[in-house]
């Protein structure tokens, strides 16, 4: 059995329960579980803080966790970044206030800047030879400038809109984070056969994301020119029909290239086409 640890709450624990959902790991929810066996995968859950994840995965406790990079980066420990997910995107930024006559990063030396992440900001300032106080603050960071506290902040930043109604604007990005998947560097080989079964489940779930599949009529005197527009895997299914003049092509589209794609194809000739979602794809 392997031991996983994931956020007990919040936007990064509905999406992790997705994916393991999506994975056929099954697993019991409750407001007062803190723990809980699959009953479909050889897997126990934490359920836990974000910014504790690192610490049980690097000391053994868990086997993986899924956490945002943020905290990973913040807390420091030595545990492997197994997968990167792709979900929870979020960025960490230095906003100031929206009058602040902003001219680059000199603007923050000998000024102070609130935040929850002081080790991320502190390699920054080291990084970029700025000399700025690092208050730290756990909670509502972004407050810090209306009340005195602080000259700027940094913070995550989703949409932007808590920015906004505070009077902020972002002005420099630091890093990009989104939830990644970490392990304890001395799991046993075991456990490891068990983790690589579980990212083949993970990746034939996001391998299926964003994916249509599509189906269509096309006149066999137009197949050569439908093959040719259709960016597929590796080659789209032809399949006959009972006329002969006619053939069923089945393939895979990407669905940002979607609606540019089907109107080359009815251009083209097809006819009768049909779009399903896929669920899982395994390459």
């Amino acid at each position: 059995m392997i031991r996983i640890a994931i956020q007990s709450k919040g936007r990064l624990h509905d999406d992790s329960m997705a994916l393991l959902a999506e994975a056929d790991v099954k697993l019991s929810e409750s407001k007062r579980t803190l723990i809980s066996d699959s009953t479909s995968f050889p897997l126990q859950a934490l359920y836990m803080r974000d910014d504790d994840i690192p610490e049980t995965v690097a000391s053994g406790v868990a086997d993986i966790g899924i956490v945002g990079e943020n905290e990973y980066l913040e807390r420091g420990f030595d545990a492997e970044v197994v997968e990167r997910l792709g979900f929870s995107k979020c960025r960490l930024s230095l906003a100031v206030p929206k009058e602040a006559m902003y001219n680059g990063h000199q603007w923050f030396d000998g000024r102070t800047i609130a935040t929850s992440y002081p080790n991320i900001l502190r390699r920054f300032l080291k990084e970029n030879n700025i000399h700025a106080e690092v208050q730290v603050i756990n909670g509502s960071v972004e407050i810090s400038p209306a009340i005195g506290l602080a000259d700027a902040i940094f913070d995550i930043v989703s949409s932007g809109s808590t920015l906004v109604s505070n009077n902020l604007r972002e002005v420099e990005t630091v890093i990009r984070s989104e939830a990644i998947l970490i392990g304890n560097k001395n799991m046993s080989d075991e456990k490891r056969e068990i983790l690589k079964e579980l990212l083949f489940r993970f990746k034939a779930v996001r391998s299926a994301e964003d994916r249509k599949y599509v189906l269509m009529n096309v006149p066999r005197t137009k197949l050569d020119d439908i093959i040719g527009i259709l960016p597929g895997i590796k080659s789209p299914t032809v399949m006959p029909l009972a006329d002969k003049d006619w053939c069923s092509v089945h393939t895979v589209l990407e669905e940002k290239r979607f609606w540019e794609i089907i109107g080359q194809l009815k251009a083209a000739g097809a006819q009768g086409i049909l779009v399903l979602p896929i669920e899982k794809m395994i390459l």
